[in-house]
């Protein structure tokens, strides 16, 4: 009898114990699932006109007068913001192929420039790779320069940190590889707003500019402080140690369409410098499938853009 006693204290100990290792490797189980069902739940949360919207195969195409401040002088020239929505592989961070569960659904913006100096143009094209669930950092984003003298090429991999890639044929930046603690990306803001305005971050919080203006004013890659403001149409960021401001204007009303910005800064080098204001205005907006339309008889749609 005696035994049997002690055998059941044993076997009762021995469950409680059991019984305490489920309860904890459920509960880290379920801590290590909570972002995958949080992301989940954030893509259910997206609205039926969003998904109306930005998953009917076409990209939204914005045109823009431009008017660009380069090397202390005003510049005529034209902008454009295609956003579309697309699948990323998380890991290769490039645009997926096929359908896998393991995607993820990122609203992509190209934004590109085009001016010129003199007898020279400028072409200007960031990619920001962003995900609709809008609750964390953009995945990827890029940026070239080219022009007569040469071009530059910067890019930002998020990773367990930033993962910062840059080239230039200046010398002191010919050839960076580095990381960077996470922050906000000036970059990212532009697809956050488009999912959400009232998601913008405001206060006095860290940002890291742009990638163009970061190259074009020859400024170290990192995140700088900054003094940001959202009104019921607008979105301004001010930077006290760059001596520069952002404005992006946009739509209060769903699809939040951004109608133009201002960006005052220092524009030149040495006696030539001066502060300028470059400024975007909306032309035109089309949906449109244009990966599609690469025939002759496509070129009208440029037209329809005022890019002609």
């Amino acid at each position: 009898m005696k035994i049997f006693k002690i055998y059941s204290l044993v076997l009762l100990i021995i469950l409680a114990f059991s019984c305490k290792e489920t309860v904890e490797t459920t509960s880290k189980l379920s801590e290590a699932a909570r972002p995958e069902n949080e992301q989940l739940a954030s893509k259910a949360q997206l609205s039926k006109e969003f998904k109306d919207y930005w998953y009917a195969g076409e990209a939204e195409i914005t045109s823009y007068k431009l008017e660009q401040a380069r090397y202390g002088e005003m510049r005529d020239g034209t902008a454009v913001l295609i956003y579309v929505t697309e699948d990323f592989l998380p890991e290769a961070q490039v645009k997926a192929d096929t359908y896998s569960e393991n995607n993820i659904s990122v609203l992509k913006l190209n934004a590109t420039k085009n001016f010129n100096t003199g007898i020279y143009p400028y072409s200007i094209m960031q990619s920001t790779f962003y995900p609709v669930t809008n609750n964390e950092h953009a995945i990827k984003i890029s940026a070239s320069v080219q022009e007569w003298c040469g071009q530059v090429y910067a890019q930002i991999n998020n990773r367990a940190d930033f993962e910062v890639m840059s080239h230039s044929y200046f010398q002191g930046e010919a050839d960076e590889d580095f990381n960077l603690e996470k922050a906000l990306t000036e970059n990212e803001l532009w697809t956050k707003l488009r999912i959400d305005p009232q998601s913008l971050p405001t206060g006095n919080i860290n940002i890291i500019p742009s990638l163009e203006y970061l190259r074009l004013a020859h400024k170290e890659i990192k995140a700088y402080n900054a003094q940001a403001e959202l009104k019921n149409d607008s979105y301004t960021i001010i930077y006290p140690d760059l001596n520069r401001s952002l404005t992006l204007y946009f739509n209060p009303e769903f699809p939040y369409g951004i109608s133009g910005w201002e960006e005052t800064m220092v524009s030149g080098f040495g006696a030539s410098a001066k502060t300028l204001t470059t400024k975007a205005t909306k032309l035109e907006s089309i949906k449109s499938a244009y990966w599609t339309k690469n025939g002759n008889s496509d070129e009208t749609l440029r037209q329809s853009l005022k890019l002609q």
